[in-house]
Formats: C-alpha cells, sequence, structure tokens
C-alpha cells in the first residue's frame, strides 16, 4: 500500500511538473514569443527576400563584402570591425567607432547584426525596412566607413575575380555591379546570420530545453510585461516610444530622441549576455541594472535584485548557436584599386 501511494504520489508529481511547464509554454506563445522554426523550409520563408531572392553564390560573395576593408576609405573597417561575428556580432564598445577612430555624433551604440533578419526595422530610429537597405548606410556615413557609392564600385569593378562572382551570382556574363548590389549581396549573407537557442528548443516543444531557474525567469519575464515590447521571434525589433513611464537615466549621454514620433526600435534580446554594453546610447554594461531600468523606465515598475537575476537567468537560455564562419580569401587589390584615404 505504502509503495502504491508513493508511485501515485510520484505520478501526480510529474504530472504537475509536465502540466506546468506546458502551461507556461502555452503563455509565453500567448504572450507573442515565437521561436525559430526547427524546419529549414519555414526559416528560409522567414529569412528570405523575394525582392533580393538568398542564393549560396550571393551570400557566399556577400559574407567576403562584409569582411573587406577596403570598401571603407581608410581601407580599414568593414562590416565586421562594428558587427564582428566572433563577439555577438558588436563591437563591444559604447558609441559606434569607425573613420579616424570618431564616435557616432550622436553616441549610439552597434546593434548586434545576429537576427537582425527578424526586426522589422533597421537602425534605432527605425528607417531602414531590411538588412539590404540598412547596409548601404554605415558604407557611406562619414564616422563609419566614410565612402562614397562611387568609392565602393571602384573598388569592387577593380578586381576581376569580384566582377566574375557578381556575374554568377547574377546568371549574367555581362553584369556590372553597381553600390546597391553590394549592399544586396552583404544583405544576403546578413540574412543567414541566425541563432537558435535552447529557449526554441523549448518553444519547439522541448520541454526539458530549459532549467527550473530559466523557466522561472521566462515566467517573471512574461509577468512583468517585458513580452509587450521584446517578443516575436526576434525579441524586438518592433518600434516603441522611449521612454514611457519614467525618463531614462543616462539620456544626457548623447542626443539621441528616437524618430520623429519619438519611437525607438526595440532592440533584440537574442544572445543578449554578449552584446554589452546596452541601450541605443550604450551607456550601461550591467544587465541586472539594465532590467531594472526597462522595468521602471517602460513598465512603470520595480523590478527587484532577485527577480532581475531570474530574467538574467532566463536570459542565458537566449544564447544561440552561431552559423559556423569561416573568415574568406579576399582578392587582391591592383592598380585600379582606389588607395586607402587616412584622412
Amino acid at each position: 500500500m505504502k509503495k502504491t501511494t508513493i508511485t501515485l504520489s510520484l505520478i501526480a508529481t510529474l504530472t504537475m511538473s509536465v502540466s506546468a511547464s506546458g502551461g507556461l509554454m502555452d503563455k509565453a506563445k500567448k504572450a507573442g514569443l515565437q521561436p525559430i522554426p526547427e524546419d529549414k523550409t519555414a526559416l528560409f520563408k522567414l529569412t528570405d527576400n523575394p525582392k533580393n531572392p538568398v542564393t549560396d553564390k550571393k551570400v557566399e560573395l556577400g559574407k567576403k563584402l562584409y569582411f573587406d576593408p577596403r570598401l571603407s576609405k581608410s581601407g580599414l573597417i568593414s562590416c565586421n570591425t562594428c558587427h564582428n561575428l566572433a563577439t555577438g556580432g558588436v563591437d563591444g564598445v559604447g558609441p559606434a567607432t569607425g573613420h579616424m577612430w570618431r564616435h557616432n555624433p550622436h553616441h549610439l551604440n552597434s546593434p548586434t547584426v545576429y537576427n537582425a533578419v527578424f526586426a522589422k526595422r533597421q537602425f534605432w530610429d527605425g528607417r531602414s525596412p531590411d538588412v539590404e537597405d540598412q547596409a548601404q548606410g554605415p558604407m557611406q556615413a562619414s564616422p563609419e566607413m566614410a565612402a562614397t557609392k562611387e568609392h565602393v564600385e571602384k573598388v569592387v569593378r577593380s578586381m576581376p575575380e569580384y566582377v566574375k562572382e557578381f556575374q554568377e551570382a547574377y546568371n549574367d556574363p555581362k553584369f556590372v555591379p553597381t553600390f546597391k548590389d553590394v549592399a544586396d549581396v552583404i544583405g544576403d549573407f546578413e540574412r543567414t546570420l541566425v541563432t537558435p537557442s535552447r529557449y526554441d528548443d523549448y518553444l519547439n516543444g522541448n520541454e526539458n530545453a530549459l532549467s527550473k531557474e530559466e523557466k522561472e525567469g521566462l515566467k517573471v519575464f512574461i509577468d512583468k510585461g517585458c513580452a509587450s515590447c521584446h517578443n516575436g521571434v526576434a525579441l524586438g525589433g518592433s518600434m516603441q516610444p522611449f521612454p514611457v513611464a519614467k525618463p531614462y537615466k543616462y539620456a544626457n549621454v548623447g542626443d539621441f530622441k528616437g524618430d520623429k514620433n519619438g519611437m525607438v526600435k526595440v532592440p533584440t534580446l537574442r544572445n543578449i549576455l554578449e552584446t554589452r554594453p546596452y541601450f541605443h546610447n550604450g551607456a550601461v554594461w550591467s544587465i541586472e541594472e539594465a532590467i531594472k531600468i526597462m522595468g521602471e523606465t517602460q513598465l512603470g515598475t520595480t523590478i527587484s535584485d532577485e527577480e532581475a537575476m531570474k530574467i538574467k537567468a532566463f536570459f542565458g537560455a537566449l544564447t544561440g548557436k552561431k552559423p559556423y564562419v569561416r573568415y574568406p580569401m579576399l582578392p587582391a587589390s591592383n592598380d585600379k584599386t582606389p588607395k586607402p584615404n587616412l584622412k
């Protein structure tokens, strides 16, 4: 009789555990949280751009150009300089720093390039609709790569290897790459930079993918209202007013006020523990402080030390598996290639 009672008790405990886990999973989905699909076809539908179809040849060419510093005026700065794929897709400093070590004039921080494809808008003010359009900006921005469209075109067209790769990628033997084409293939490469995590495994049905502490953190994250902005596959990526309930305590760092309506792009929380510093101006280095600031600034609530630690534990489950990227060997410069200009 005793053995039967223990067995029934164990079954009841396991049933409650599974039910609680399933309840949290449903709660997360009802809050608007969505996983990266496990199915490759479903994922491709999310990451592809019908106006700029992703192909293997375009992705490989885009990867080379992503790492090529000669697209910059100085010949020293590539896309990877500020969006370093080895360090969470960011540069790890407060303000983005580029040509002649100039800081972004608004003290804006470099967002991660990983999972950028899932965002509804690009740039902190949301001025670009997709990663292809976004890729055009840094190449021309004076405090970043400081190049002109003409410079980028001259660099690429000067190297027969690049021209041939464009012709093969676009299946046109007479294809002459333009500045937009360069940005487009870089965008194609960036569309492959997705990082599925244990969080996705959990939402895709694996109840054991998260630890007890991570599940507790997910529950607090939802209950506090964080998912009202950090939702969807990107866990962010939409435009929201900032601040909402209380002034941002580091608003004096830089002069960024958002777009014309005071809207700011919500950063993705994927790999958040790898992408310090935080906020649009990179003013916060502690994830616990960032969590508390978001509570008071956006949600009008106090997040305790204990709650912040629980949410941080959940954030650990958002650290995803990075795609393997082999550093490319680039074609050699020649007499037609524009020379570096350090001024």
